[in-house]
């Protein structure tokens, strides 16, 4: 319970943080020019993302696998 408390007294915290940000650039300007591009996705995310389902895969066997040794015994 006090877990739960701490999540959503942080939560409301920086929730409330953030209604005071100041407003963004409106972007554009005299010259006006391409959009700003966002952040690439490169290979280090892609490493992340494999990386992850291969962990996610192994997770699964191993739970498949206890089951069946506990099923057989």
């Amino acid at each position: 319970m006090k877990k739960i408390t701490a999540f959503l007294a942080a939560l409301l915290f920086f929730g409330v943080l953030n209604l005071y940000a100041p407003p963004g650039d409106p972007g554009g300007g005299p010259t006006g020019g391409d959009p700003p591009v966002g952040a690439p996705i490169d290979g280090g995310a892609v490493a992340l993302l494999i990386a992850g389902a291969a962990y996610g895969v192994k997770k699964f066997r191993d739970k498949k696998n206890e089951s069946e040794n506990q099923d057989s015994e």
